[in-house]
């Protein structure tokens, strides 16, 4: 059995060089509009934490990234997200499009007012 990464980059190391970047990417947009969120693993993803509640997530897959703002992040953007695959807190964008950056930008500063409210 694989063992679990114990940190955000244990878990993009072992992806493809292709998938690392874009996961990287998110990662980096996440840290610049989120500066005083907590990086770690949860749930067997990178996760972020700010004023010790939940932030945002990210995972990566075979033939897409996974996106976790939690249910609030994701009906607050639902006319941006209505274009891709969606759960009730979760978000697919597909590997095969460029990953929406500006976007994600707009949700992790929209979940960082909702979590110091």
């Amino acid at each position: 059995m694989d063992k679990k990464p114990i940190d955000v980059d244990g878990y993009i190391a072992e992806f493809p060089l292709e998938i690392q970047k874009k996961l990287n990417q998110i990662r980096t947009v996440i840290q610049k509009n989120a500066p005083d969120a907590i990086e770690g693993i949860a749930y067997g993803m990178p996760a972020y934490k700010l004023h010790k509640k939940p932030l945002v997530y990210f995972a990566g897959y075979a033939k897409h990234i996974g996106f976790y703002a939690t249910p609030t992040g994701h009906s607050a953007f639902e006319s941006q997200l209505s274009q891709y695959k969606q759960g009730k807190g979760s978000v697919q964008f597909p590997l095969d499009q460029p990953i929406p950056l500006d976007l994600i930008a707009e949700i992790v500063r929209f979940r960082v007012s909702e979590n110091t409210l």
